[in-house]
């Protein structure tokens, strides 16, 4: 994580408004953030976090999963029969 401060910002400041974003975003770090003083009551902060994980979900006769682990030979068959389309 990359932290850029910009002014006199408090560290305790810092701290709580990271615990706070993590907190808000479970699954997503924070990629970078940037603390700033605008006046001397007020700090303002931005930050970029890292993309959602993305579990692949397959749609076979109906079913939307994202494992197969609990399928039926049958349905396993279906699935390695398909077609597969690329991107």
């Amino acid at each position: 994580m990359k932290i850029q401060v910009v002014g006199d910002v408090p560290k305790e400041f810092v701290d709580a408004e990271i615990q706070s974003i993590l907190q808000e975003n479970p699954a997503r770090a924070i990629k970078e953030i940037t603390f700033e003083r605008v006046s001397p009551e007020e700090c303002k902060e931005s930050y970029e976090l890292t993309a959602v994980p993305f579990e692949r979900i397959r749609r076979i006769t109906g079913y939307l999963v994202g494992t197969m682990d609990r399928w039926n030979d049958a349905k396993r068959a279906e699935e390695r029969d398909r077609v597969k389309h690329s991107l």
